[in-house]
Order: C-alpha cells, then structure tokens, then sequence
C-alpha cells in the first residue's frame, strides 16, 4: 500500500506506507539473525524488513531537507546525505545487543551533514537546538565532548518524526538518525570503514585487530589536536610528542600509507545505470573484483529502489567483504564526496595522517 496524495509533499511519489505491527517487525529481526525454524519464515522475515526500512523514506526526506537548509546557513560547502541501514548491520546490531528489538532501532533511517570543522559542527548543533521543530528530541550522543576509545568522534541526534497533518502523521514516532560531522572525523571514519572492509572486520565497532584499532584510536587523537577539540580520545597520549611516536611506529608496522594507496587504485567504477537527473543510488561494492557499481533511481523510482536494494543484498550476500547501501545525495558530483568508503577513497585521511606524522 501507498500513501494517498493528501500533502503536496506526498503527490507523485510511491512513499511505502507501515503495514506491520511492531510483533511482527521484531519477529522478522529475530529471524534475520537465526532465530527461525523453517526457509519460509526468513524469506518473509527479509520482505517486512525491506518494507520496514522503506517506511523510513519520508520522514528521512523531511529531515534531510530541514538539515541541508540548516547546515548551508553554517557551511556553503556542507555535504548532505542520507542513508537507508543495510541488512548487514542491522543484523551485526542485533546480534550485539541481544535484548535489542528491530522496532526499536533508532537508526534505520539516517542524514549527515559533513561541514569543514569540528566549530561548524558546534555551531549546527546549536541552529538545531534553538529551532522550533515539532519533532521530538529523544537522544543526543556528542562524541566530541566525549570522544569513544575507537577514536570516533561527531555528534548524533536521534528524533521521533511527528506531524500534525493528516496524511504524514501515520510516519509519528519513526526513529531517525541525524549525524554531524567535520570533515576530517568524515575522513577517519572512511579510513575505518575502509579497512575493515578488505580485512572483514567490523572496525568501526572496535571489533578486529589490536593494532589496527590502536592506530585509528591514535590517528583520531592527532586530527583532535589538530581541530582543537575540546576533549582528547580515551586512552591515548595526552602529551603531543608521545602522541606522534607511537603513531608512526603503528602506522610504519602496519605499512598504512602504501596499504590505502593501493586500495584506492585497484578500485573501477561502472556507472552505466547512474544517469544524471538519479535522486537515490544503489552503491554495490566487490573488493574482491576491486568494482563498485552504481544504479541511479529517479524520485518517482523509490519502490523500484527498495526493492532492487534487497535483490542486490541477497546476491551478495555470500561474497566475503561486499556491501551495498542505498543513498540520497544532491547530485551523482556529490556521491563520491559524501560516501568515499564505498570507493576506497581515503586521500583525506591519508593528508592528515602525514601531516600528523611530520609535526
């Protein structure tokens, strides 16, 4: 079922409308992570979570758009994207929070603003809290004041989409993520993904190698210095110089440099069926294959869209280290800028961190 055209915001679109009660919901996360009996009960367990996430569309829009207008009055050079939570880690989620239900997950749906400094970032948080929206503030992590051991740093709003008008109302109480970054914490948390994803560790959940977690968590304190953060990265040197040496020592053992390097030219890119006028893009990455492939889908395409996302998801699903994630960005320009982990893009980092290792 589809909403009908009863907003001016609704007509002409194919936005998915909730079927489901939240029993059944939670029933089809227990099955995606194995708590099933028969081959049916996963099957119909992945369509109402494909539809599920589909719900999450248009309040998503709305507040993509609320965020693009606040973080252009702070950064004409913002970035804006906004994200649909893959089966992947909606699975790794609820496998790691066992009491967690699907219902419950507040990221489903999520948007980041990326604008050029951690100050910027301060500043968007605070348009947001002296705006007047109707939606309902549940949760605010800032991991700049209060970085994790993993090094990451940003801050995230979780809200309760609300509306007093008819036809968007049945969207009342949907979770979704707003994240807000600088663009330096955007190019350390794309160097994690990265090289978790060629080492098929889940990094950015501190989940992998030592070494290499010790060394994001470092890299992220150097770019703290850097940005004149207001808090320092748990556990690691508070005096700059102790800070440094032990970074190089990692970063020389761990050969990161020509290891990232190397990522980013082995990729190749096919475009065929992202043409221009595309509002959401399926990003398909094979790293095996060193390919990632993009489908673009029109506004007026979103049902197509979801579906073909979890086509894609299931093709994959046996491939070690492959990934799909389907996006919204301004434009095909800006998809590369807002998601460099899916091409294996880490020039950003890659200058911070020789930056880092020559001060």
């Amino acid at each position: 079922m589809r909403v009908p055209c009863r907003d001016v915001r609704l007509c002409g679109m194919e936005w998915a409308k909730p079927e489901h009660s939240k029993g059944k919901i939670d029933k089809a996360g227990r099955a995606l992570i194995g708590v099933f009996s028969e081959d049916d009960d996963l099957y119909e367990a992945l369509e109402t979570i494909n539809h599920y996430r589909a719900v999450h569309y248009y309040p998503l829009n709305t507040f993509k758009v609320t965020l693009r207008r606040k973080a252009e009055i702070i950064d004409r050079n913002r970035i804006v994207a906004q994200r649909i939570k893959r089966l992947t880690s909606i699975a790794a989620k609820l496998e790691r929070f066992p009491t967690l239900r699907l219902s419950q997950m507040q990221d489903i749906g999520g948007c980041r603003a990326i604008v050029g400094t951690t100050r910027q970032v301060i500043q968007l948080v605070k348009l947001y809290e002296q705006s007047d929206l109707k939606h309902v503030l549940d949760d605010v992590d800032d991991y700049i004041a209060a970085p994790k051991e993993s090094g990451y740093r940003g801050v995230h709003m979780i809200y309760k989409y609300f509306s007093d008008k008819q036809a968007p109302s049945i969207y009342n109480g949907l979770y979704i993520e707003v994240q807000l970054r600088s663009r330096l914490q955007h190019a350390w948390a794309t160097a994690v993904e990265t090289i978790g994803t060629f080492l098929s560790q889940s990094l950015k959940s501190s989940q992998g190698e030592e070494e290499w977690l010790r060394f994001f968590a470092l890299a992220s304190a150097a770019i703290a210095i850097r940005e004149g953060s207001p808090a320092v990265v748990p556990n690691t040197p508070t005096k700059p110089k102790d800070l440094i040496f032990e970074l190089k020592v990692l970063s020389d053992r761990l050969n990161v440099q020509q290891t990232l390097q190397m990522y980013s030219q082995i990729v190749t890119v096919g475009r065929e069926h992202a043409q221009r006028g595309s509002n959401y893009f399926l990003l398909k990455l094979e790293p095996s294959k060193g390919k990632i492939t993009i489908e673009g889908f029109k506004r007026n395409q979103m049902s197509e869209a979801s579906d073909r996302y979890l086509e894609v998801e299931k093709e994959i699903s046996e491939t070690k280290g492959a990934e799909a994630v389907l996006v919204s960005v301004d434009s095909i320009v800006a998809l590369q800028r807002a998601y460099p982990n899916y091409f294996l893009d880490t020039t950003v980092f890659l200058q911070a961190l020789q930056r880092a290792l020559k001060s």
